[in-house]
């Protein structure tokens, strides 16, 4: 069985290490699959909301919307199967009251972020966020996870004019935390999280689950399967 302390220990020195002669000065998370474990919350949300004005949801088309906005969710299925009676304001709305719910019920850390986090943290690091997710939802999770105090900046793409594969989302996050996107690193979960942060001129981690395939390696500086296989001297 492995130490914890021990291996917190250790990560927190190899930390140390590379700080003095690392580029990097701030790495920027994204939030669903990164910070938390959502992915099934939001389709149970969107399964329950979606339904209940008759759309027919598939597990292959439920894919394809994992790493839209939550405005680009709701035309999405209303352009597939329009419905009446409610707009896609109002549905929308109704998705993000219900993630938000099922997050302050059920909403669980990736494992290992908080210790990772708290390394960096202690290591001079400045913390951020991009995420596709609505700003409203930025705290709630943040809030359950118990890391809010560790973020120097956040930003959702709903205040964007697009999302992620878009980089604008980043930018902002980048010139929140008055840093210059050499001196960023991005971790993501997903293919468009990574294109985007590669656009905004930051080196990028790929967390990998689920046997996921990134054939673009060109946008992917780093990849691990869980954070206790980061390789801090990357960060450099």
């Amino acid at each position: 069985m492995v130490d914890k302390q021990a291996h917190g220990h250790f990560q927190h020195q190899q930390m140390e290490q590379m700080t003095k002669k690392s580029a990097m000065k701030a790495v920027i998370f994204d939030m669903d699959g990164v910070i938390i474990d959502s992915c099934n919350l939001w389709k149970q949300a969107e399964y329950e909301v979606f339904s209940s004005v008759g759309v027919k949801l598939s597990d292959e088309l439920c894919k394809i919307t994992e790493s839209m906005t939550t405005s680009e969710v709701s035309r999405f299925w209303f352009d597939r199967n329009p419905w009446q009676g409610k707009s896609l304001a109002e549905i929308e709305k109704a998705v993000i009251k219900r993630v938000a719910c099922l997050v302050e019920e059920e909403g669980k850390a990736i494992d290992g972020i908080e210790e990772l986090i708290k390394n960096l943290k202690l290591n001079g690091y400045k913390i951020g966020l991009a995420t596709n997710s609505p700003s409203a939802l930025i705290p709630v999770v943040l809030e359950k996870l118990k890391l809010k105090h560790y973020f120097d900046a956040v930003s959702s793409a709903e205040h964007e004019l697009e999302g992620k594969p878009d980089p604008s989302v980043y930018r902002s996050v980048i010139r929140k935390l008055g840093m210059k996107p050499g001196s960023c690193i991005a971790v993501e979960d997903s293919l468009t999280g990574l294109q985007a942060a590669k656009k905004a001129g930051k080196k990028t981690v790929a967390l990998v689950k689920d046997h996921a395939d990134f054939r673009d390696q060109a946008i992917i500086d780093c990849t691990i399967t869980c954070y206790k296989k980061l390789d801090f001297s990357l960060l450099g």
